[in-house]
């Protein structure tokens, strides 16, 4: 079964032993776990990839590892930034490049673990770069979702970009403002600057994906929402409803029970609408992972052994 990745011949001061061990997988399906149990097994720090539990702001919402699982292994990127700062997925690919660089000068290998395609992607291979984006398509886009809210940009998007919308998360609000200001800005869809060649890595990926039978990831994913429900997950909603507008909360989980606190929804209504996107969340994540190159699918167990037997 073979998994890896860039054997590039370039001169750089980390070793070409150095390994990234990629705990990718849809929502709920035991990557906290699996990335913790090889973070002990080969004395590696964990990076997260989950951009939602970047922000300090957001607990039970993001299923951000608990007090004990972050006490059982060294973990970075998890409440590092405010709700209220800009952090996008270039800079995430930036500043994990750096630590990586740290981290390979004490470990031979680091465990990256993590949901969010973007910013998987990102690291893994590199982000595209992309034209400045002018203050009227910011505002134009603004206004859309104003006036329109999300329905407008699914609309938009599809009509200036609909190769894009075949790859994108169209629940996801910032990534859809941010498609539409290039597209808007620079007169050209924004998959034609996604041009995917990839940068040099100066490190080997092994890229494992979580692989469950359908019923019983959707079963695991609406049990983890009512225990986020039973964690208090409307209270904590309710503390950030005056900072619903905040990028970072335009988000599943937070979104339905803002609607609800607006009047929008009744709250059963609410709870149906998050176990629903949530399932859609994890089936478009299944979707990208599926495109990416070189990765190996599998239970935990199963995923365990094959890292013994590449190391």
């Amino acid at each position: 079964m073979v998994i890896l990745v860039y054997r590039l011949k370039i001169d750089f001061t980390i070793s070409r032993s150095k390994k990234l061990i990629a705990v990718l997988g849809p929502t709920a399906s035991g990557k906290t776990a699996l990335a913790i149990a090889l973070a002990n097994q080969y004395h590696a720090p964990i990076i997260s990839a989950d951009s939602r539990q970047f922000y300090k702001e957001m607990h039970i919402g993001t299923a951000k590892p608990n007090a004990e699982e972050l006490a059982a292994a060294e973990h970075y990127f998890i409440n590092n930034l405010s709700i209220h700062d800009h952090y996008t997925a270039g800079m995430f690919e930036k500043d994990a490049m750096a630590l990586l660089e740290q981290l390979f000068q004490i470990h031979d290998i680091v465990i990256l673990v993590g949901g969010s395609t973007l910013y998987i992607h990102a690291l893994l291979h590199g982000i595209d770069a992309m034209p400045e984006v002018s203050d009227p398509a910011k505002q134009q886009v603004k206004n859309m979702y104003e006036q329109g809210g999300i329905e407008a940009l699914r609309m938009q998007l599809q009509l200036l970009d609909p190769i894009y919308c075949t790859q994108a998360d169209l629940n996801n609000t910032r990534r859809m403002m941010r498609a539409l200001e290039v597209c808007i800005s620079s007169a050209k869809p924004y998959s034609s600057f996604l041009k995917n060649q990839g940068k040099p890595r100066v490190f080997d990926s092994i890229k494992l994906c979580l692989d469950l039978p359908r019923e019983q990831l959707y079963e695991r994913i609406n049990q983890r929402c009512d225990q986020m429900l039973k964690q208090g997950l409307l209270e904590e909603v309710k503390t950030l409803f005056p900072y619903r507008h905040h990028t970072p909360l335009h988000t599943v989980g937070y979104s339905e029970f803002f609607n609800f606190l607006e009047g929008k929804c009744s709250y059963e209504e609410a709870v149906i609408k998050f176990k629903q996107h949530s399932r859609n969340y994890a089936k478009r994540q299944l979707t990208w992972f599926r495109r990416e190159p070189d990765l190996t699918w599998g239970t935990a167990e199963e995923l365990s052994r094959v890292v013994e037997h590449l190391l």
